[in-house]
């Protein structure tokens, strides 16, 4: 377990390193556009595949290391509590990011 969560977590930086300029490109071209300009601007595949690629990766690897972090730092029921926040948060921030880019993408193409 502790080598494949190694791995986990050395690939999850590998794409992060690719992503995370993907990323700031991506979102940088939106920074200053009115609201309309913005949904459309991540309604194209390119900003909106890298955001949720970046989304997705990052809180993967986010519950990773906070897996490491709680197993250090935290006993018992509070260990189980804290893993259960930590993934719950993750998988809720992925969901509404991706639902977010969705709904985008489909005003996109409805316009």
């Amino acid at each position: 377990a502790g080598t494949a969560h190694h791995w986990n977590i050395t690939m999850s930086s590998y794409a992060l390193i690719v992503l995370t300029p993907l990323f700031l490109i991506a979102v940088g071209g939106a920074i200053g556009l009115p609201q309309d300009q913005v949904v459309a601007h991540f309604g194209r595949p390119f900003p909106g595949i890298i955001t949720a690629l970046f989304v997705i990766v990052g809180m993967l690897h986010f519950i990773k290391g906070t897996r490491i972090m709680i197993d250090d730092y935290f006993q018992h029921t509070a260990r189980k509590v804290a893993i259960i926040v930590s993934v719950v948060f993750s998988w809720a921030v992925i969901a509404a990011a991706v639902f977010a880019l969705a709904k985008m993408t489909l005003i996109t193409v409805a316009i």
